[in-house]
């Protein structure tokens, strides 16, 4: 009786399978991943781009962060990118980016001689601010001036709204100028995250 000798698969033949199906489960990942981006992106944060100094010193000409979106409820001492169709001072097509003094129901004063803020009647300590002028050489010492323009000093931020500066307090154009005025809530696109580029001053912001 003659015995069945096996057919010798062709080494290319044998390879061919494993190949396409390395290829198939790469696609898959991939698929998966860039499926995560689009929903996260769309739905929960934001990558956002800072133009100019009215942040400095904890954000700078050209920092990238990443933006907190859904479920955010605006809350003292954020940091929030905001767009208000009609700021004269940003093009219109352009959000800006601030921190939250004080928000609905709180009373603020601004002490303009002591270089002071009291939000319910407490000095805020505001470690993060520009005190060396950076940009805004011609004020000197005094890093929170009192120009034409500022129409607010004393008062209590209405329903629905908030209070924001810049930390570059003699280079921001912010709540205090009738420009921007209280911002409402709804024009609040979200938080600031943290800063992920450039990569030497990337971490979380406070």
């Amino acid at each position: 009786m003659s015995q069945k000798i096996p057919k010798q698969e062709n080494d290319e033949d044998a390879a061919a399978p494993g190949w396409r199906k390395d290829v198939y489960d790469w696609l898959q990942t991939l698929a998966v991943v860039l499926a995560f981006i689009t929903v996260f992106f769309t739905f929960f944060g934001m990558v956002f781009g800072v133009s100019g100094s009215s942040m400095y010193p904890t954000l700078h000409d050209g920092d990238a962060m990443l933006i907190q979106r859904i479920g955010y409820i605006p809350g003292q001492g954020d940091i929030v990118v905001l767009k208000k169709d009609g700021f004269p001072y940003e093009d219109d097509s352009e959000a800006i980016v601030k921190r939250v003094i004080a928000v609905a129901g709180q009373e603020v004063e601004i002490d303009y001689d002591a270089n002071a803020v009291y939000v319910d009647g407490v000095a805020l300590e505001e470690d993060y601010l520009n005190f060396d002028n950076v940009g805004v050489e011609q004020f000197g010492d005094d890093y929170m001036v009192e120009r034409d323009g500022m129409v607010y000093s004393s008062f209590v931020v209405p329903e629905g709204c908030i209070f924001v500066m810049g930390d570059n307090r003699n280079g921001s154009t912010d709540s205090r100028y009738a420009a921007l005025g209280m911002v409402d809530t709804r024009y609040v696109l979200g938080k600031a995250v943290c800063v992920f580029f450039p990569f030497a001053r990337a971490g979380w912001l406070n």
